[in-house]
């Protein structure tokens, strides 16, 4: 499978209840657990004070990732995202850490 960085916005329409947001935010976890199981969603963070997320994703290639993947997601819909393909760095040092 190939990596991907991917950013990823969520926008709710005004006019959207509250109710149906907690309840496409609690789906997604669920599904994000699922995809984190299936190999697909590697790490995930969220950048200090901002309301989006960049995740580091595995699929076979984009289109895989986009619709098979991505396109899952419960608030796929409300979703703008931004796809980087990713390769080891010849001088990456590996996982750091006292969990390496």
């Amino acid at each position: 499978m190939k990596e991907f960085l991917v950013e990823l916005r969520t926008v709710f329409p005004d006019d959207m209840e509250q109710a149906e947001i907690d309840r496409l935010r609690a789906a997604e976890s669920v599904r994000a657990k699922e995809l984190a199981a299936d190999g697909h969603l590697v790490r995930l963070w969220r950048p200090v004070g901002e309301m989006r997320s960049i995740g580091l994703w595995r699929a076979d290639d984009e289109a895989d990732l986009r619709e098979r993947v991505l396109g899952t997601l419960p608030l796929h819909p409300f979703m703008t995202d931004r796809i980087t393909a990713v390769a080891p760095h010849p001088n990456d040092p590996g996982p750091a850490g006292p969990s390496a």
